[in-house]
């Protein structure tokens, strides 16, 4: 087989066409991004949900409940 070979030249590196594999990769890495900020969303509001119903519900007292009684009163 070498001597098939002998006479040909140098041989050279041809670059493969990593495009499309390029393209999957930076589709692959935008997804994961969206995946992780997604999650970091979904567990920063699961964090402050507790915090949240609980500022809401005394709102909610104190404009539905407290004010009108305090209203009433000097009426």
């Amino acid at each position: 087989m070498s001597e098939d070979m002998q006479g040909h030249g140098v041989p050279t590196i041809v670059n493969p066409q990593m495009g499309t594999v390029e393209s999957t990769v930076k589709s692959i890495e935008y997804r994961a991004q969206l995946i992780a900020r997604n999650q970091k969303l979904d567990s920063g509001v699961g964090a402050a949900s507790m915090v949240g119903f609980s500022i809401g519900f005394v709102l909610a007292l104190l404009f539905v409940i407290i004010l009108p009684v305090i209203i009433w009163q000097v009426l």
